[in-house]
C-alpha cells in the first residue's frame, strides 16, 4: 500500500488536492504509486494508462485499474469529460505533441494535473553556461542521448504555451528538492513545477 506521505514530492502534492472521491486518469502512471495512495487514502475511482508493458503488469498484479496506452495517440478514445481530473506526471516532456497532450487532457478531464522539470532551473543554466554540455541532475539523471526528454521547456514556456491556448491555471505549486518555493522567480529557483488546469 502506498501513502501520500511516501510518494515522490510532486506526486503528493497531486494527491492532497484531489478532491476525495474523485474519478482520476493518471497518465504514464508507472509502478501506480499515485493511483494506489488515491484509491486506498482519498477514496477515488482511479485509473492509469501506462506505455511500459512491465509497469502494466505491475500495477495489474497490484489490484489497480491500468491499461496499456500512449498518451501521443491513446487518449482520444476516451470520451470527453469522463474523468474529474486527468493527471500527466513529469510526461509531458517525452511526448510527441505536447499542445494536443494538454488539450486531450482537458478534455477527458473536467481538471489536469501537470507536472515537469523545469528547464530554466538555475543548475541547468549553470552547466550549459560553464561546462557547455547538457545538465545531469538530480530531477534530469540521464545523459541527453538516453532520456526520453524530447521537449524541454521552462515554466515561462508553459505559462505561454496554456496562455495561447485559453487554459485557466487554478493553481500552481513550484518545488527545489522537496520543499516549495513561492511563485516569485520560479523559472529561475524552481526544479519542477505542479499546475492544476481547466477550461
Amino acid at each position: 500500500m502506498s501513502s501520500i506521505s511516501s510518494l515522490r514530492p510532486d506526486l503528493a502534492l497531486i494527491a492532497q488536492n484531489v478532491a476525495p472521491g474523485s474519478s482520476v486518469l493518471d497518465v504514464g502512471c508507472g509502478d501506480g504509486a499515485l493511483l494506489l495512495a488515491l484509491r486506498d487514502e482519498r477514496k477515488c475511482d482511479a485509473r492509469g494508462m501506462e506505455i511500459d508493458a512491465a509497469s502494466v503488469a505491475e500495477c495489474v498484479a497490484a489490484g489497480l485499474s491500468v491499461i496499456q496506452g500512449d498518451a501521443d495517440t491513446d487518449l482520444s478514445f476516451y470520451p470527453d469529460g469522463v474523468f474529474d481530473y486527468a493527471i500527466l506526471s513529469q510526461t509531458l516532456q517525452t511526448t510527441l505533441r505536447p499542445r494536443a497532450v494538454l488539450e486531450e487532457l482537458l478534455r477527458i478531464g473536467r481538471k489536469a494535473f501537470v507536472s515537469f522539470p523545469n528547464f530554466a532551473h538555475w543548475k541547468v543554466r549553470f552547466s550549459l553556461l560553464v561546462g557547455g554540455r547538457m545538465p545531469v541532475t538530480r530531477q534530469l539523471p540521464i545523459a541527453w542521448y538516453e532520456t526520453p526528454n524530447i521537449h524541454f521547456s521552462s515554466i515561462d514556456d508553459f505559462l505561454a504555451l496554456v496562455g495561447e491556448m485559453g487554459v485557466k491555471v487554478d493553481d500552481a505549486w513550484f518545488l527545489a528538492g522537496n520543499r516549495q518555493r513561492s511563485a516569485a522567480a520560479a523559472n529561475l529557483l524552481a526544479e519542477h513545477a505542479i499546475f492544476l488546469l481547466s477550461r
